[in-house]
């Protein structure tokens, strides 16, 4: 399974899980074991709106292209994500966003993590 990553500036989040063709977004299951090769899924035709594009198997790999949601903290890595080629079995890791920046209250000279 490939897996293509659209970014889009966002403040929800995305948990996937992949287990061999089924992939649980945020607790949704979608199954795409039944697809042949050759076989097209539209985009239409998938109730959710992780899913940016249509959904192929091209000689025997799944391709997928999915929104990845950039926090406020946005990494480069993630403004510009490379394809996921070859994706194993658990959790699907991203790239990850810049460190949230330390705010130094005035008033007491403590420091505090932004909210993100």
């Amino acid at each position: 399974m490939n897996i293509v990553l659209v970014p889009q500036r966002r403040d929800d989040t995305l948990v996937i899980i992949k287990s061999g063709e089924t992939l649980i977004l945020n607790g949704e299951v979608f199954d795409f074991s039944l697809m042949g090769n050759g076989d097209t899924l539209p985009q239409a035709a998938i109730h959710s709106d992780w899913f940016a594009s249509d959904i192929t198997r091209i000689d025997g790999e799944l391709e997928i292209t999915l929104i990845l949601p950039l926090p406020i903290n946005y990494s480069p890595e993630q403004a510009f994500p490379a394809p996921l080629e070859n994706v194993p079995d658990g959790r699907v890791a991203f790239p990850q966003p810049l460190p949230v920046p330390a705010i130094v209250d005035a008033t007491t000279d403590r420091q505090e993590v932004a909210d993100e």
